[in-house]
């Protein structure tokens, strides 16, 4: 059930917004969940702000986890679809389908590239704060890569090299540079 506030910065109350929903299903209720999942979904699409919802589905059935995904225009919509009466009658109707309650997270946008690893979802950094890091990181990576890759791909069509060097350029900053500069400031970040 949705007993807490949502972790989001209230001054992004016009971004769009994206809950991700896990829900571990218990065996042999897969069936029953995916009716369940279908239904939810047809009364989500009827708020306002609904811009879409999908399920990922469980590829090994031993860790039977679902996890759905759901886009609204603003947090304002998405809190009013989520703490609803229609939604709340839905989880009454998801327990017996799960070992254990939903876990809710949402996310804005440059905030995925801002959690802390082994540590719950918190409360995302203010948008400033994202953006100056963001730009830390692309100053000292894009220079570095360009250095590097010039050589390499100078012979290219001037398409597939900025295919191949801005790829590798987001490929490096989501899995290496961001997660070591949010670990380096995470005091700024996430002052506690």
């Amino acid at each position: 059930m949705f007993d807490e506030p949502l972790a989001i910065n209230i001054s992004e109350e016009s971004c769009p917004v994206t809950a991700v929903i896990s829900h571990i299903v218990r065996p042999g209720r897969e069936q029953g969940y995916e009716a369940w999942f279908h239904g939810i979904a047809a009364d989500a699409r009827k708020f306002k702000g609904h811009l879409g919802v999908s399920t990922i589905r469980p590829q090994d059935h031993a860790h039977p986890e679902y996890v759905v995904i759901l886009k609204f225009d603003c947090y304002g919509n998405l809190k009013t679809w989520l703490e609803s009466d229609i939604r709340r009658e839905w989880i009454e109707r998801l327990q017996p389908l799960i070992e254990k309650p939903e876990d809710i997270q949402t996310l804005t946008g440059l905030e995925t590239w801002f959690t802390l690893s082994n540590k719950p979802m918190m409360s995302p950094p203010p948008r400033y704060k994202m953006a100056l890091v963001t730009w830390l990181g692309v100053f000292f990576t894009l220079p570095q890569l360009n250095m590097l890759l010039v050589p390499l791909l100078s012979g290219l069509p001037v398409l597939l090299n900025q295919l191949i060097s801005t790829g590798l350029g987001v490929a490096l900053l989501t899995y290496v540079i961001m997660p070591l500069l949010t670990q380096l400031f995470r005091k700024w970040l996430y002052p506690i």
